[in-house]
Formats: C-alpha cells, sequence, structure tokens
C-alpha cells in the first residue's frame, strides 16, 4: 500500500483537477483499511516534498479516529514516536503543525487510557527549549489538546499559568508571544473554576502587549483574540478584571477610534466596551471611564461609512449599542455627556455630526427615560430644529428620535403635541422616501398613546395618510399603515368617519400573493384588525366575513409575519364579536394550533474549518466524522417563528375568554399547549402562556359549571394553573412573565374567592415572601451593573408593583384572617418603605397597605406607624384610621388643599371627605373639630365616589347622636346636606336610612326650632326627608 499511496498524494498535489479526483477517489477507497495509518506514518517521516509530508499528516489526522482501537501497541507506539519526532525535528512549520493536530486526536483516546504518559512532560520540555519552532509548537499543541484532554491538564494548572504567562512575555520571538496569546485564550475557554480563573487578571497586561505589538505589524486577526479573551474574562462572573478595566478600556478605545484598522478589529474593541458597559457597568463607574468612552463612542456615531450602509460591521451602529447599554445601566451618568455632545453637534457644519447629534438623543431615550422626561424642552428644541434641517440624513435622524421618545418617554412626551405633531406632518411630504418612512414610525408611535387631543390633527392627518396609502411605495405604504393603525387607536369612535375608506382599500392589499407584498398583507391585516376595534362590533358584524376569509387564505401562504398578524386580526375580531365569534372557532383555533406546535427554527452553525484546509487538503473528508465534535459557533433562532408562536397563543386565551362555552371542543388542547408554552424557552411565549392560561380559567368555569362532573374538571384544571403560576412566581427568570404570574393570582383571588386558592396559600405566601426578599430567579443579578454600590436603586415597576398587589388580593380574600400571613410578610414588605429606597417604592408600600387595610381592618393598625411616609401619601385614605394620633396635625395639613377649588377631581375629594370621616370616628378627641367640620360640609354632599357614603355620614350621624357641640354649630347646613342626599339617586338605601335616623334625631330633639331650616328647604326636599326619618 505505501509505494501506491505515496503516488496517489503526489498525484493529489497536481493542479490537473481530474488528476486530483481520481487520487482522491482511490485515498478514500485506500483509507478504509487500518494499514493506511502505518502507510501515512511512513511518508510523514520520509517523504521528499513537505507538501507530500503536510497531506500526509493531514489524511492521518482525518482517518486516525475509526482506526486507532484496531492498532496494535506497537503500532500505536510507531505512531506516537513519529509524530513526536515530526514535531521536534521536522523543518517545515506547517508540517510540524499538522502533526500537533495529529497528536492532539490521538491524545483524546491515548491520555485518557494511560496509553501516552510522558506526552505532557515532552510539551513542557518542548515549551522551554531554546529552539523558537520547538516553543511555538508546544503552545499550539496545549492550545488544542484543551479541546480533547482538558481535564488532564488539571494536576498542572500553575505550571501551565505560569508558563503561558512566561511565553507572553517572550522577548526573543513574536511567533511565541502569538502562539501563548492563542494558548490563554483556548485555557480561558475551558477553565470554569474561579479561583484559577481570576489568576488570568495578572496576564492582562502581557496580553495587551502582544495585541499591541500584533496591530503594529499589521496582524490583526491575531489582536482580535485578545478581545475574544476579554470577552470570556468579562462575561464571567467571577472578578477577574479589578483595575486593569481601566487598561482593557483605553486599549479598546484606540483601537475603536483607529480609521486605519480593518472594521472588524474595530467592532472587536467596540463589542468589549459594549460587553463591560452590560455586565461590569459598576467597574465603568467606579473607575470614572463612562465620559472617556462616550467622547470616543459618540463622535464614532459621524463617522462615515462609504461601504454598504447595511454593514453590521459599522463603528456608528457598534458605538450607538456600547451608548445604548450604557444608558440602560447608567443612566445618570451619560445623560449630561449626550447633552452636551448634543447641543454642540447640533450646530456643527458637518451634517454628519448634526445627525450623530439627535441619533445620540435617540438611542439613551430608553435608558435615560427618567431623567430625559424633565429635559424635554431643551431635547425637543434639537431634535424639532434638526427635522427642519437641510440634509435629508438628519431630517431622517431627527424622525427616529421623534419615534423613540414617543416610545419611551410617555405620557410626558403626548403634551408636547401642539409643537411635536405639526413637524411630524411636515416631514410626511418630505423630498426623501427614508425621511417618510421615519415619520410614519414617528407618527405611529406619538399617536399610539394619544387620546382627544389628536382630534384637532385628525382631518390634515388622515388626508395625508391615505393620499400616501394609494400613492407610495410598498415600503411607505406598510409604515403609513403602522402610523393610520395608531392614529384609529387614539380617536376610537372620531375614526368612525374614515373607517370606511380605510377598510376598503385593505381589501386590495388582503389578496395580494407575491412574496414582495407579504409584509404589506400584514400589515393591512392587522389594520383592519385595529379599525374593527375602534367602531365596534354594530359596524364590523356585517362587513367582517370577507376579511376573516381573506385572513384564513393568507395563512397559506408560508410568511411567517403574515401568519403572526393574521393571529392579533382574529384576536381583535373575537374580542369585538365577543359569542359571535363562535362561528369562525372551527376555521381558526386549527390554525392557531398549527402556529403554536410549529418547529422553533433553531439554526446550528457548525465550523468545520481546518488550519490545514489549504491547497485543496481538505478535500478527502473523513469515514468517521460523526466521532469529532465539531465547535458550534453560533446558535439562532428564527424571531419570525418565536413572534408568530407568541401571537398565537395569545388567540387561543382570547377565543376562550370570548366565546367560552363554544370553546369547549378545544379547550383540552388549549390546555396542553399552554401548560407546554409555560416553560418555553423564550420569555414573549411564556408571558402570553401564562396570560391565556387565566382566560382558559374563565372559559373552563363557564363550560363546566352546569356539568354533572364539571367541579371536578375546573378543578382540575384550576390544580394546573394554580401549579404554574406558583412555579413562575420563584423560577422563571423574566420579571414581565412573573409579574404577569401574580396579577393573574390576585385575578383567580378577586374571581373565585378564597375557598378556590386555600389549598394553595402556603405556597403563595412563601412565593410572595421569596419576591418580596428578591430571592427569585428573575431578581437575580446577572452581571456587576445590577448591584448597585452607591444606593442608585431604581424602582421595580414591572414586578415590584404586581408582587405589592398581591398582599390586597390577599386580604380582601381573607378579611382579618390575613392578619397571621400580614405578619410574615410585613418586614420584608417594609425592606421597600426605607428611606434610602426610591420614593416610587415608598408609595407603592403605602398604596400596598392602605389596600390591606381596608379589607383586612384594625389588625394593620399595629403595622402604620412604623412607615416613613412618603410623598403622595394623603391619597391613600383607608390608612389614616390607623396612623398614630401623632401624625394627624400632618394628615390634615396634607388633606386640606384637595378641599380647594384648585382640586379638579371630585372622586380626590370625596376619597379626602372619607379619610376625614374615618380619623374622626378613631381618635375625635385629635381633630379640631372647629376648624374640621366646616370645610368638610363644603365638600357634601359626596359628587362622585359614593364608596365613601356611608363612612361620611355615619360619622356625622355619630357626632350629632352624642350632641356634639361643634356638630350642632352646623346643623342649618347638615340639614340642606341631608334633603340633597336622600333624593341623590345614586346613593344606596343604606346611606338615606342612615339620614333618615339623624334627622328623626334632630327633629326629637329641637322640634319647633327645626321648623325654619325645613322651610327654607324646597318641598320635595322637606318630603323626601320627612319621608325617610323613622317614625317614632
Amino acid at each position: 500500500m505505501a509505494q501506491s499511496l505515496e503516488l496517489l498524494l503526489i498525484q493529489f498535489l497536481m493542479p490537473d483537477n481530474d488528476a486530483r479526483r481520481q487520487a482522491e477517489e482511490q485515498i478514500k477507497r485506500l483509507a478504509k483499511d487500518p494499514q493506511v495509518v502505518p502507510a501515512l506514518v511512513q511518508h510523514l517521516r520520509t517523504a521528499k516534498t513537505p507538501n507530500v509530508r503536510q497531506l500526509a499528516a493531514v489524511l492521518l489526522r482525518k482517518k486516525i479516529t475509526g482506526h486507532w482501537a484496531k492498532l496494535s501497541p506497537q503500532l500505536k507506539q510507531l505512531v506516537k514516536q513519529s509524530l513526536i519526532e515530526s514535531i521536534t525535528m521536522e523543518h517545515s512549520p506547517p508540517v510540524r503543525r499538522a502533526s500537533a493536530n495529529v497528536v492532539s486526536i490521538i491524545a483524546k483516546y491515548a491520555v485518557t487510557a494511560g496509553e501516552w504518559p510522558d506526552l505532557l512532560p515532552f510539551l513542557f520540555q518542548c515549551s522551554q527549549s531554546a529552539q523558537e519552532d520547538l516553543r511555538e509548537v508546544a503552545l499550539i499543541l496545549f492550545s488544542s489538546l484543551t479541546e480533547t484532554i482538558g481535564n488532564a491538564f488539571q494536576p498542572y494548572f500553575v505550571d501551565l499559568q505560569a508558563l503561558l504567562l512566561k511565553c507572553l512575555q517572550d522577548e526573543a520571538s513574536n511567533r511565541v508571544r502569538v502562539a501563548a496569546l492563542k494558548a490563554v485564550g483556548s485555557f480561558l475557554e475551558f477553565t470554569s473554576d474561579g479561583d484559577d480563573l481570576v489568576k488570568f487578571r495578572q496576564f492582562i497586561p502581557s496580553i495587551l502587549n502582544v495585541a499591541r505589538q500584533c496591530l503594529a505589524s499589521g496582524e490583526e486577526d491575531v489582536a482580535v483574540i485578545a478581545f475574544e479573551i476579554f470577552d470570556e474574562l468579562i462575561e464571567s462572573p467571577a472578578p477577574l478584571l479589578g483595575d486593569s478595566v481601566k487598561s482593557i478600556v483605553q486599549f479598546a478605545l484606540e483601537v475603536s477610534s483607529s480609521q486605519n484598522l480593518e472594521s472588524n478589529t474595530r467592532h472587536q474593541a467596540i463589542q468589549i466596551v459594549s460587553w463591560l458597559a452590560k455586565y461590569k457597568s459598576n467597574s465603568l463607574k467606579k473607575y470614572k471611564l463612562v465620559i472617556p468612552i462616550l467622547q470616543v463612542m459618540c463622535p464614532l456615531l459621524a463617522e462615515s461609512n462609504n461601504s454598504n450602509e447595511d454593514d453590521d460591521l459599522a463603528p456608528d451602529r457598534a458605538a450607538a449599542e456600547v451608548i445604548d447599554t450604557i444608558a440602560v445601566n447608567l443612566p445618570k451618568h451619560v445623560l449630561p455627556a449626550i447633552l452636551e455632545f448634543s447641543s454642540l453637534s447640533s450646530q456643527d457644519t458637518n451634517p454628519k455630526f448634526r445627525e450623530a447629534s439627535v441619533t445620540a438623543l435617540g438611542i439613551v431615550s430608553e435608558g435615560c427615560v427618567d431623567l430625559m422626561r424633565d429635559k424635554l424642552e431643551p431635547v425637543l428644541h434639537i431634535v424639532l430644529g434638526a427635522l427642519r434641517d437641510p440634509e435629508q440624513m438628519v431630517r431622517g435622524a431627527a424622525s427616529f428620535a421623534l419615534g423613540q421618545f414617543a416610545e419611551y418617554l410617555q405620557p410626558e412626551i403626548v403634551s408636547h403635541y401642539e409643537s411635536v405633531l405639526p413637524c411630524i406632518l411636515n416631514a410626511l411630504e418630505d423630498a426623501s422616501d427614508e425621511v417618510k418612512e421615519k415619520s410614519y414610525y414617528a407618527l405611529a408611535a406619538f399617536c399610539e398613546n394619544m387620546g382627544e387631543e389628536i382630534l384637532p390633527f385628525l382631518d390634515p392627518l388622515m388626508g395625508k395618510l391615505l393620499a400616501a396609502l394609494q400613492s407610495s411605495p410598498r415600503n411607505l405604504q406598510e409604515t403609513c399603515m403602522s402610523a393610520i393603525g395608531s392614529v384609529a387607536s387614539a380617536a376610537e369612535q372620531a375614526f368612525i368617519p374614515y373607517a370606511e375608506r380605510v377598510l376598503e382599500l385593505m381589501k386590495l392589499f388582503m389578496v395580494l400573493t407575491n412574496d414582495e407584498d407579504l409584509q404589506s398583507r400584514a400589515r393591512a391585516t392587522e389594520l383592519v384588525g385595529i379599525v374593527a376595534m375602534c367602531v365596534g362590533r354594530g359596524r364590523m358584524e356585517p362587513i367582517i366575513h370577507p376579511f376573516m376569509e381573506a385572513a384564513v387564505l393568507g395563512f397559506g401562504l408560508e410568511f411567517s409575519e403574515l401568519r403572526e398578524y393574521t393571529h392579533g386580526f382574529f384576536s381583535n375580531v373575537a374580542e369585538i364579536m365577543d359569542d359571535g365569534f363562535a362561528q369562525y372557532l372551527p376555521h381558526v383555533v386549527p390554525l392557531a394550533f398549527s402556529s403554536c406546535n410549529l418547529d422553533d427554527g433553531s439554526a446550528v452553525d457548525i465550523d468545520e474549518s481546518d488550519d490545514e484546509n489549504i491547497n485543496g487538503f481538505g478535500g478527502v473528508s473523513s469515514d468517521d466524522e460523526a466521532h469529532d465534535e465539531p465547535r458550534v459557533r453560533n446558535i439562532s433562532i428564527r424571531t419570525g417563528v418565536l413572534d408568530e408562536k407568541a401571537a398565537a397563543t395569545q388567540a387561543l386565551g382570547l377565543f376562550a375568554l370570548h366565546t367560552k362555552n363554544s370553546f369547549a371542543p378545544y379547550l383540552e388542547e388549549s390546555v396542553k399547549i399552554l401548560v407546554k408554552h409555560s416553560e418555553y424557552f423564550h420569555e414573549d411565549v411564556r408571558l402570553q402562556a401564562v396570560i391565556s392560561l387565566k382566560h382558559i380559567l374563565t372559559a373552563a368555569h363557564a363550560i363546566f359549571c352546569n356539568s354533572n362532573d364539571g367541579q371536578a374538571k375546573a378543578l382540575e384544571i384550576l390544580d394546573r394553573v394554580m401549579n404554574i403560576y406558583i412555579k413562575t412566581m420563584t423560577e422563571d427568570d423574566d420579571k414581565e412573565v412573573v409579574a404577569q404570574a401574580c396579577m393573574s393570582v390576585a385575578d383567580i383571588i378577586k374571581d373565585y374567592g378564597y375557598m378556590a386558592v386555600e389549598p394553595y396559600m402556603q405556597r403563595l405566601v412563601d412565593g410572595t415572601l421569596t419576591l418580596l426578599r428578591e430571592e427569585a430567579a428573575c431578581q437575580q443579578p446577572e452581571n456587576d451593573s445590577d448591584i448597585d454600590d452607591d444606593g442608585d436603586t431604581a424602582h421595580d415597576e414591572v414586578l415590584m408593583d404586581a408582587v405589592s398587589d398581591l398582599l390586597p388580593a390577599f386580604a380582601k380574600a381573607m378579611g382579618p384572617h390575613f392578619a397571621p400571613i400580614f405578619a410574615k410578610l410585613f418586614e420584608p414588605l417594609m425592606k421597600f418603605a426605607k428611606s434610602s429606597r426610591p420614593p416610587q417604592d415608598r408609595t407603592m408600600v403605602v398604596a400596598s397597605l392602605a389596600e390591606v387595610a381596608q379589607n383586612m381592618g384594625a389588625p394593620i393598625g399595629g403595622y402604620v406607624d412604623e412607615i416613613t411616609l412618603p410623598r403622595g401619601w394623603v391619597y391613600h385614605f383607608h390608612l389614616f384610621p390607623y396612623i398614630s394620633a401623632r401624625y394627624y396635625g400632618d394628615v390634615l395639613r396634607g388633606l386640606y388643599p384637595l378641599f380647594g377649588d384648585s382640586e379638579p377631581d371630585n372622586a380626590v375629594r370625596d376619597n379626602a371627605a372619607g379619610a376625614v370621616a374615618r380619623m374622626i370616628m378613631t381618635y375625635p378627641q385629635s381633630i379640631p373639630l372647629n376648624q374640621v367640620l366646616p370645610v368638610l360640609l363644603k365638600a357634601l354632599p359626596l359628587k362622585e365616589d359614593h364608596e365613601e357614603s356611608m363612612a361620611v355620614y355615619s360619622c356625622i350621624s355619630t357626632l350629632l347622636f352624642s350632641s356634639n357641640p361643634q356638630i350642632l354649630a352646623v346643623v342649618p347646613d347638615l340639614v340642606n346636606v341631608f334633603a340633597q342626599v336622600v333624593v341623590s339617586p345614586v346613593e344606596s338605601p343604606e346611606v338615606k336610612a342612615e339620614i333618615g335616623r339623624a334627622f328623626s334625631h334632630l327633629v326629637s330633639q329641637y322640634g319647633q326650632q327645626m321648623q325654619p331650616l325645613l322651610s327654607n328647604l324646597s318641598p320635595a326636599h322637606a318630603n323626601a326627608l320627612a319621608a325617610f326619618a323613622p317614625r317614632s
């Protein structure tokens, strides 16, 4: 075989393609015989040309896995010895590296089996050789061996680290330093022990030196390895960087701003800064690196990109990601610098800098939302000015920024509609399609949260949008439809005059079938659903059928976004038609099931690249590739499928909620899907599953309430739903999903009462405790950014507001019996009431306690005095009866403005009256009645919140029966109030009876003195009072 194989190897290297192909076929046939191994080893040792020796090594690497176990011990020893000789004595570097790669494959089997004990000592010996080539190849082997026998290095780890550090500092050889750099990267990927990882911190200065030398010599691909190493260090939870973060950032910023470097190299550098902002933002804050970073990143936004504008490696895009990430994690440290940059750059003569000035403001609007709300005037001055800029790129960026503001700076941005909307209207007629498209986006985002404020602009807006819809290219038509949808949502019933025209136009879009038109069809389907929600069932039911037919037909066009929007359309129609939607269930539920059961579409990208895949050497494949362990380079998920699944999951819940009994045939399968989706890997799908499970429970209750075994079936579904919610509370890692589970639990308690949840109460309380202690999975810090070291704790609006709502739900269901449970929850809750917490946290606590007080009653009194009252506490009236009397002066001073003409909300005034009444009933001796009663009577009778009536009028009645001198002084005013209450159509009979008893007491006590007061009343009022006064 040896002789024929040598000829084939030579033939394989010929430039003649036919000859090569023939050689490859014969090599494949020979390679099935284990004797190919000694033959290849012989040619590795004796072939005259390096190319043949290298090819022999490459083929040996590809075939050794399948044959190694079949070789005799003597032959195995020959192979190992030959490879060691090739590594130490071979003059050709490519052949040495090819032999080293064979060693790493054999080591996977031989070292772990104890058949090659002298391999590692040999490598340590080579790494300290005076011969540069040997030092380099030893490091190359260390790198590759970590992938196959990494555990074997464990006993030598300290020695290896010392060796790698020494080689990184090798003064005699750049090749050794580069090989050491690569080896460090390999060992970092393999090392998981925190203590071992921390030792790599001392490597950072040497890694930076090697990377700088590589950049200076033009070896950018090697320098990038340094960034990959820093990536590993940054993502590790161990404290690996220390003050080295300063030198890493300095180096990354130098590379980021060097326009003479390759875009990939610069992108890697910017990405490191982005990772630091995400995972180590407190380190950036600690070492005062935020401003230096922004001083480099902001100008990068203005860097011209002459290549493909969609280039993901473009510095301006990468810089935008860094700015966004820092803004999200360190908003207080970002906004002042961004405002300074934007203010200066907005006046720059270079349009790229003017574009960057508004782009930067748009980017940070999500992260700096709370701070930007207070700076809207100067920010809008810059952005609205840019919307009038002569340069298209600047106007487009301004439209983008306005869209960002409209999305994140709600509701404050809407209050500026008088200045913003006219500017957007003008931009809709811009000469540039790009500016128009971004203006539609801004309009859509802005109008989405408007209400009646939109009405003065409705006609001009719809005139322009309808005209554009009929004359614009497809991409503009799509954003135009999105804008019309937002306008319709804001205008509600006022949109009816435009609905018919819009729906007629949508019919044209909902029959498009060309691939390039399906995006437009999806938007049109969505818009019909939005319009239907605006105009209601009465107008839509007679005309909805052709739209439903078109939507069902569109499902067969295999376009995921169209299917997603179709599920949303079906959901909207179900919501407006309620039980009338039942006729469509046989057509739409199977479609929802189909989307829910779609394959996730995970795309795994395998890296099978080979260093030896040069000159066509990779043409011969391995017969045993199944035994190889290719490196997974990237895992991506088709987000379209995710969105479609989420929409279908939501649709199932809404179908069940609105059709109830008619949904019975689909209930069992829906429950199976939703239970499965409650543990789906992506939070968007889990969120919709958690919401839909509550709707399914509502449908199940309606379906089973009248059947013989219905209660058992309903309880079975309740059990599955409650178990999922309780598990979600503590184990799900997404705050929004957990918050929804908490809200659903509160709704279930409200809808079905305490008996329904009594079996789960202990676990619900345990879950609530875990959340209040911030120990749940979703509350664990992903990085040091979440562990704030200077008290910058933010109010967790998404999660903790939902958690704090559980306590009132428990109290409402259990009443005073909630007291023992509340005793366990109180201390963890009070952590959020500390003066160091944000005001919103303290308000949340007081609001929760106020609702608990309303339902639990007197037991709350023992806790209220421990609260540090936040701003706005005066609105939590139900706590007042339980507040210590020493606070009453503060309370009354806080309440007094609510009784004045400056308070526009009658409900608030009624609530304040109820609070004062409860305080009088609790501690009458602590209330200056001579000052309080006249103010209270001016607010009577109650105007809006009649739930307060019994508290208020019972208080007055009690004062009258006790002949309190202060109440007797205001009897004339009281009689007039009593008369208005008893004729009121909205007051309850119980309240009127209480008034009757009080009035009867006055008549019995003061007789003739009451006559003048009654004569001042109208006959209707006087007769009504007399009718309600009990006969003595």
